[in-house]
């Protein structure tokens, strides 16, 4: 197992299982009186674990895809528009991926003499979507397509849950 995979294993796993931790509410409110009273009574910050993810209060994920026309590998302009459509649903496709599983990132710097020589980034979203639906499919000015897609919390939780149990069910 390479130290990338194993680093990307780790931090999945863990994000999967940050939220997983129950408290008794009688707990937390006995905690934090004895902390405001501690603080000459000004409330104590909430505790990092009763933090959710931006992610996970939205009730639907929204993303939006774009391509240009001009540029598809066609002679003729209805199939360009036919193919900038698809790009751009693959586009909105993409986003949605990163959205509910993160991108993983890749530097490389290189300096020499003390300075910079050059800056190499990479960025790689892996993943499986279903359940997406197709909001919109727009032209925007004369030569490019938008599609606007959304992904139900739901099956956000289901594909998450699907992916941890592919990994784990890779590490046996």
């Amino acid at each position: 197992m390479t130290p990338r995979l194993l680093l990307t294993t780790t931090l999945l796993t863990a994000w999967g299982l940050a939220g997983c931790q129950s408290v008794p509410l009688h707990s937390l409110d006995l905690e934090k009186q004895t902390e405001q009273h501690a603080n000459n009574g000004v409330p104590a910050p909430a505790p990092a674990s009763m933090i959710t993810p931006l992610v996970e209060k939205r009730e639907t994920l929204v993303a939006t895809g774009y391509a240009v026309i001009s540029v598809q590998n066609h002679k003729t302009p209805a199939q360009q528009r036919l193919l900038a459509i698809r790009a751009s649903k693959l586009d909105a496709y993409r986003s949605l991926t990163e959205q509910v599983y993160g991108q993983q990132l890749d530097a490389t710097t290189t300096v020499a003499d003390m300075t910079i020589l050059s800056d190499t980034f990479r960025a790689k979203v892996e993943g499986v979507i279903y359940g997406a639906t197709v909001v919109s499919i727009t032209p925007v000015g004369d030569d490019t397509y938008e599609t606007t897609m959304s992904l139900d919390q739901h099956v956000v939780r289901d594909l998450r849950t699907l992916y941890l149990g592919q990994l784990s069910a890779r590490r046996r």
